[in-house]
């Protein structure tokens, strides 16, 4: 088999939603424990995921929705708590700040994710999350926000601010089960399916994503350790951006018989502006 850096694209079966009218309810992952679920019906595409490291112009946060960045960290154990709350969370911020020319970064959740069920129950970590889908819609974003950051909430919902996902490798480069990422500027209105969502201590909303032909999709063959994907998840300013790019955990038939589990850290972090807000 060919270099996976080196290969063009690679084939994948991604699990969209059929749209059948009805209100889906979609039930995370739980840390160590039950798998994803979702009311919707799913509708099997097999798609084209082009290796984005091959891409003459990189992709951006504000074209595509999505970005690669050379991040280096001293983080020794991402499965340390301490560590995290004491290393990675200013790495984090500093990082978004520079990507998104924001005037304030806040990391406000992680999320540690295996495709190993061993690793998952050992670590108490979550599955990944193979449904295309974007992590917030514009309401549940606002009140994300309420929720995080309740005294500062109404004056920073009046300037522009994002939701950015910094995602990457906890142990290695990533073999098994990468994340595939939706050019967000061919995804259109219609395509989009607001879902709720029930978590374990709060109901909120996400976005499922129904098939296009028109959808571009990318992935980053192998990241390693030293790398971040950013992954736009909320954008209250428009003017042209990109305000979000769906995604999704793919089996990658590129991956090798042998390859070690994946295993992840993913960050949400605030980016608030200087501008105003729509």
């Amino acid at each position: 088999m060919a270099n996976e850096l080196e290969l063009p694209s690679v084939e994948a079966d991604l699990t969209y939603l059929l749209d059948t009218g009805v209100t889906p309810v979609n039930y995370p992952s739980v840390a160590g424990g039950r798998s994803e679920r979702d009311t919707g019906t799913p509708a099997h595409h097999t798609v084209v995921v082009r290796n984005a490291r091959l891409r003459s112009e990189p992709c951006s946060l504000d074209r595509e929705g999505f970005a690669l960045a050379r991040h280096e960290t001293t983080v020794r154990d991402f499965y340390d708590d301490a560590e995290i709350d004491a290393v990675y969370t200013a790495e984090v911020e500093a990082l978004v700040l520079e990507r998104t020319g924001a005037a304030r970064a806040v990391v406000f959740d992680y999320t540690r994710r295996s495709d190993d069920a061993g690793v998952q129950e050992k670590q108490t970590v979550r599955g990944p999350a193979a449904l295309v889908h974007n992590d917030y819609t514009s309401r549940s974003a606002m009140q994300r926000l309420r929720d995080i950051l309740p005294d500062e909430a109404e004056e920073l919902l009046k300037r522009r601010f994002a939701i950015v996902n910094v995602w990457r490798s906890a142990a290695g480069p990533v073999y098994r089960s990468p994340v595939a990422l939706c050019d967000g500027s061919t995804v259109a209105e219609g395509d989009v399916v607001v879902v709720e969502r029930r978590g374990v201590d709060r109901i909120g909303e996400i976005c499922r994503i129904t098939f296009s032909e028109s959808h571009r999709w990318f992935y980053y063959p192998r990241l390693d350790p030293g790398e971040v994907l950013l992954i736009k998840t909320h954008d209250s300013g428009a003017n042209g951006r990109c305000r979000f790019a769906p995604h999704a955990a793919f089996a990658n038939p590129a991956t090798p018989a042998e390859a070690p589990a994946r295993e992840s850290i993913e960050a949400r972090v605030f980016a608030f502006f200087s501008e105003a807000g729509e």
